[in-house]
């Protein structure tokens, strides 16, 4: 399950991390009991012919994950310092550890042996790692809204913000279930469709639409009220916005509208004016950000590079900043490719 590998991919590079933190601190404290070679290397196990000395080890490890590790070491530092840890990201990480812990359950499997297992000491380090992920993801959002430009945000704004309508519907389902053949349900279709084209004549010979509504609606939550709702562009299927849309305030549509849900007959009272940018631009900037973030898997990795250069990051060790490099390159093309 997704969760389980989710947690051994950070588990790896919490082994990892661990080892290379130990070597470190091994070499640069000399705590412990540390055998010397006479060069002066420390040796940190041995067999009979061969010694291997905190180099061997660094080395090796800078070969398995070394790059991802320092990476995560890093970003953790430069995010942390970028981002504080307010109450928005505390109730991101409780949320997500609810989903956890509910996934987990429902497949009857032990969430606090899973964290265990994953490396982690309880919840509060598990926590912590979502706190980050929500923080990388804010880095994320503020590094597309610095490269926004006045020419997008006002694209966006022409092509995508209306003004609300104000408009009643009736809703005529066919009735159909997943046992039927496709014969009956295309005859459940037919009877939908005859029903709400019936409706449509009453209208025609002056009946009340709200009347009408409250009748024959489908739409449990709109035909007590007569089928009436406001309509915002993004909130209603494309086939009821178009049919919206084309219609003239106190006009209804002379044909039924088709969609997933059944045969729509809609009403248009009025169109409220179109809302100023100034006074939506914030709005349109988080619908831009979340569609790029969306289209484009690459973006974090961008944000994270454009911010370890903020802070002056330069790898000192050959081997790791030929790894790292690579690594960076690896994911933005891989990433590109699968966009």
């Amino acid at each position: 399950m997704y969760e389980s590998i989710h947690m051994k991919g950070r588990f790896d590079v919490k082994k990892k991390l661990f080892a290379l933190v130990l070597v470190l601190t091994l070499m640069l404290t000399g705590c412990g009991k540390i055998a010397t070679l006479e060069n002066g290397e420390e040796v940190v196990a041995e067999m009979d012919g061969k010694k291997i000395t905190a180099n061997d080890l660094y080395d090796e490890l800078k070969k398995q994950g070394g790059a991802v590790t320092l990476t995560n070491m890093i970003d953790t530092f430069v995010v942390n310092k970028e981002i504080k840890t307010d109450d928005d990201a505390r109730s991101y990480a409780d949320s997500q550890l609810s989903s956890y812990k509910q996934s987990y359950e429902s497949y009857g499997q032990d969430f606090k042996a899973a964290l265990k297992s994953a490396g982690y000491s309880g919840e509060d380090e598990f926590k912590e790692e979502l706190i980050l992920e929500y923080k990388k993801n804010i880095v994320t959002e503020n590094y597309v809204k610095e490269k926004l430009t006045d020419d997008e945000i006002q694209k966006y704004y022409d092509e995508n913000i209306f003004g609300d309508i104000e408009a009643r519907h009736i809703l005529i389902s066919p009735n159909t279930d997943d046992d039927m053949s496709d014969d009956e349900k295309e005859k459940a279709e037919e009877k939908a469709k005859k029903e709400a084209e019936d409706i449509i004549k009453k209208l025609d010979d002056g009946e009340d639409f709200a009347k009408l509504a409250k009748e024959y609606s489908d739409d449990e939550g709109t035909a007590s009220d007569g089928g009436k709702l406001t309509v915002t562009y993004g909130s209603v299927v494309d086939e009821f916005w178009d049919g919206v849309t084309d219609l003239k305030d106190g006009k209804y549509s002379k044909e039924p509208v088709k969609s997933e849900y059944g045969y729509h007959i809609i009403y248009r009272i009025k169109q409220k004016e179109k809302p100023k940018l100034k006074d939506v631009k914030d709005d349109v900037v988080d619908k831009l950000v979340q569609e790029k973030m969306n289209e484009d898997t690459t973006l974090q990795t961008k944000a994270l590079v454009a911010l370890r250069k903020k802070y002056n990051l330069e790898i000192t060790d050959d081997g790791l900043k030929s790894s790292y490099d690579n690594s960076v390159n690896t994911a933005l093309s891989a990433q590109n490719s699968s966009n």
